[in-house]
């Protein structure tokens, strides 16, 4: 029987999908577009936000305890069979690049050990001895995962204690060292050439990405022990990454001036570290980064893989997607990702894409699947006459829009760019659905490969 997953585990799975690659260069990409004055209003309505969406995802999880899946199900409860789908695909496009950024940076993380100036390995994870080695890691991950979620999940658990470690040492060398009078040069970011309000829209897309995974536990809720820890989970998890987002980045800025912060090369954290205890510091980060990082693709590996598993559950996924190993594993759905991420790997060699343009994908694709959480339970709120419902939908609706909003045009283009192909396999598999019940043949299958494999243009064009 296949063991389920308790509150400590799930608060450690959602705690660890977020705090992975984005939080070591979290300085470095926040110095860059916004001054102390912006980032703190950035943090403010992020901060805000996330709370709001935290909550509307505790609150459905209670008042909608039949929705397993949360993502997927919630649009398509409430917004019909291709808006649901459309939450899945982005959920899962989402899910696929943030894996690729996972495996970018880690071997980029690697190059402070392995590069010099006149001899480049691994450069900003996009060479194709970081490739190789990334690929290495993917498949291993895969075979980990297939022995079945539980087993991954507790691993995660203890990768998630170890990396909070040198992140809880940066904090405490960094309060000892802060100077406020650092702090406050350019407070409003004068040498930037940008009005505050400015400097906090561009500062949206960074502050989210190193949210997503705040619906971990949801993703998972069908695994869970009780219903009710999945949204405690969420909650507590929340908490706590806000907490050690708001230090690093302010401390940042109070030891190092603004400017010098954002030339730095990323993982930024190991060069503030450096100046608070010397060259080891460098070790000290990019080992946390690399354990970090694995175990948030660890994370994320069995969130990318249990989408497509429920949507195909609902018939908006290929039925092929439904199999599950004898460990319980979504055995298909994994196989499939993890085919599209070794595609992509060999994409970003080709275009030489690295961390920075990965994160602005990832991020502009969960927006839409964030933005009809809060629509849902505002759907909800207004059927059931609920005011406290509707206030928290009515707060993570805006907050939605928000980001849409602050996210530009440019990169909502290239959102529907990665969703138009999903759209073929949408109607492929609702016309499976309705006119068969038996396995898919060898020809089925085939085509299902071919309608995943039109992502391949679509990310080439993304990624260029």
């Amino acid at each position: 029987m296949e063991k389920k997953l308790g509150l400590t585990t799930l608060t450690a799975l959602v705690l660890s999908s977020m705090l992975g690659a984005g939080i070591f260069s979290l300085p470095q990409n926040m110095a860059e577009v916004a001054s102390p004055a912006a980032l703190l209003i950035g943090w403010a309505i992020t901060g805000t936000g996330i709370l709001f969406l935290a909550f509307a995802l505790l609150l459905l999880t209670r008042i909608r305890p039949d929705l397993d899946g949360g993502i997927f199900t919630y649009a398509k409860e409430g917004f019909g069979e291709l808006i649901g789908f459309c939450s899945a695909w982005g959920y899962w496009i989402c899910a696929v690049v943030a894996n690729l950024s996972y495996l970018v940076i880690v071997f980029a993380a690697l190059s402070f050990f392995t590069d010099s100036p006149g001899h480049v390995v691994f450069g900003e994870g996009n060479t194709w001895q970081a490739m190789l080695g990334a690929s290495v890691l993917l498949w291993i991950v895969h075979g980990l995962i297939l022995r079945g979620v539980q087993t991954a999940a507790l691993i995660n658990l203890i990768a998630t204690l170890a990396k909070l470690i040198p992140i809880a040492l940066f904090i405490i060398l960094a309060i000892l060292a802060f100077n406020i009078d650092v702090f406050k040069l350019d407070f409003t970011g004068v040498n930037l050439g940008q009005p505050v309000w400015e400097q906090v829209k561009s500062t949206m897309l960074i502050t989210l990405w190193v949210f997503i995974g705040i619906e971990g536990a949801v993703v998972v809720s069908g695994r869970a022990k009780h219903k009710a820890d999945v949204g405690r989970a969420t909650v507590l998890a929340v908490l706590m990454a806000l907490c050690v987002y708001l230090l690093i980045t302010l401390l940042s800025l109070g030891v190092v001036p603004r400017v010098e912060l954002a030339g730095m090369r990323n993982p930024s954290m190991s060069g503030v570290m450096v100046m608070l205890m010397g060259p080891i510091g460098e070790i000290v980060i990019a080992a946390g980064l690399i354990i970090s990082v694995c175990a948030a693709y660890l994370s994320w590996t069995i969130m990318a893989a249990e989408v497509p598993f429920l949507a195909a559950q609902h018939g908006a996924f290929p039925h092929a997607f439904i199999h599950q190993n004898h460990k319980g594993a979504p055995s298909a759905s994994l196989w499939f990702t993890n085919g599209i991420i070794q595609l992509s790997l060999l994409l970003i060699w080709l275009t030489g894409s690295n961390y920075n343009t990965l994160l602005i994908i990832a991020s502009e694709m969960i927006l839409i699947p964030y933005f009809l959480v809060g629509a849902f339970l505002l759907k909800e709120a207004i059927r059931r006459k609920s005011m406290k419902l509707g206030l928290t939908a009515a707060g993570a609706s805006i907050y939605g829009l928000w980001l849409i909003y602050a996210s530009g045009l440019e990169n909502l283009f290239m959102s529907v760019v990665l969703y138009a192909p999903g759209i073929l396999v949408f109607i492929y598999a609702r016309y499976a659905a309705i006119n068969k019940k038996k396995p898919l043949n060898v020809t089925e299958r085939a085509i299902i490969v071919l309608l995943f494999a039109l992502l391949a243009p679509a990310l080439w064009m993304t990624l260029s």
